[in-house]
């Protein structure tokens, strides 16, 4: 079975905010399907978190390596896709392009031995993972309105990330943490994400520890991207010495550039992004990493219905890993999909266990948002 075209389909229409400085609008490309398709007829698909026109530019780089290559080869392919586009620069957006394409031919591998992809990956550990609903801080009222509704769906773990947080006062930081605390309860989980790789984040180390203290007070798990994203010393500092856990990696890409933070003691918690990373081969490599050195992984899951897939099907095949991000609102990862999520009465998500990576991409929703019938 070979490959016979990729290609490239940019989601625009419902693109949720990101918190980012440059806030971003509905009509945005930062969400691009892949769909590898074979000589065989099995098509398998995949998702990138990075504009539709780099990832076409790079697909057309990358064609003549993959153009007629095995299909249900994920590593191998994927790896020399790799070797062979060093020279243009490790982690931009030819690496993003490769993870879509691996996350796809992963797929394709599963459904055409006709096992999901986790059992492909090793084995699974578990059959169902809990969600933790991913959602943007706001003012402390609109904040709670927005809790108390994604609580009534049934989520049971809660991360509030970026907005004003770290951005106005450490008075309203804390209002903001209480006001999330009073709505989820005590035994919910909650996270907070400071967002520190936004554009010209000011924060540093000591309002990290002290913010760290604040947090903990309140019970919160851990706490993400705290730092600037190169602050290496400052993240190693930080974990010895904040009273719970630290995490962060999600800007990171390929196992090299997460080397030298698991081997430094930076995180508590390593949260790589399958859809930029370099795909489901890399992200298991950079989980072994991390469970060799007694750090957590916990996929960082900002992107699409298949983002999501992929993630469960990494959770199931890692015992540790009991929690997959879950972008709340999120019309490409509730809509995308015939068969949809749904929490089961324990807040849970059942992992896939259909061919591939288990779901089904629905053709009206990939035309409406995507442009292109399927």
């Amino acid at each position: 079975m070979r490959i016979r075209r990729v290609r490239a389909i940019g989601l625009r229409g419902a693109t949720p905010e990101g918190g980012w400085s440059a806030e971003l609008q509905e009509d945005d490309s930062v969400h691009t399907l892949i769909l590898v398709e074979t000589d065989e007829g099995i098509t398998g698909a995949g998702s990138v978190f990075t504009n539709v026109g780099l990832v076409q530019a790079a697909l057309d780089v990358l064609a003549p390596l993959y153009t007629g290559e095995r299909a249900d080869e994920p590593e191998r392919v994927s790896e020399k896709l790799h070797q062979n586009t060093f020279w243009l620069g490790r982690g931009g957006s030819i690496t993003h392009a490769i993870s879509g394409i691996d996350i796809a031919l992963w797929d394709i591998l599963g459904q055409s031995t006709g096992q999901p992809v986790g059992r492909l990956l090793g084995g699974r550990y578990k059959e169902r993972v809990q969600p933790y609903a991913s959602l943007l801080m706001d003012q402390p009222d609109p904040l709670r309105d927005h809790l108390l509704a994604i609580k009534a769906q049934g989520f049971r773990a809660f991360k509030m990330g970026w907005g004003p947080f770290g951005r106005v006062s450490n008075q309203l930081d804390e209002l903001i943490v209480k006001t999330a605390r009073d709505a989820v309860g005590d035994g919910a989980r909650l996270m907070v994400d400071a967002g520190g790789s936004d554009a010209y984040w000011s924060q540093g180390y000591k309002w990290a520890l002290r913010t760290a203290d604040m947090l903990a007070s309140y019970g919160v798990e851990w706490f993400e991207e705290p730092l600037k994203p190169d602050a290496l010393d400052d993240f190693v500092a930080l974990r010895r010495n904040a009273p719970l856990p630290i995490s962060g990696g999600e800007v990171l890409t390929r196992r090299q550039s997460f080397l030298p933070w698991i081997t430094a003691g930076a995180f508590d918690i390593v949260q790589p992004d399958v859809t930029k990373v370099g795909g489901i081969s890399e992200e298991r490599r950079i989980a072994w990493l991390a469970q060799e050195h007694g750090i957590k992984f916990v996929p960082h899951g900002w992107n699409t219905a298949l983002g999501l897939a992929a993630d469960l099907h990494l959770a199931s095949a890692f015992p540790e890993t009991d929690l997959v991000e879950y972008i709340a609102g999120s019309a490409y990862v509730d809509d995308l999909t015939v068969e949809g999520f749904q929490l089961d009465a324990d807040g849970m998500l059942t992992i896939p266990d259909r061919p591939g990576l288990g779901v089904t991409l629905d053709p009206d929703k990939v035309e409406k948002y995507g442009g292109v019938r399927i």
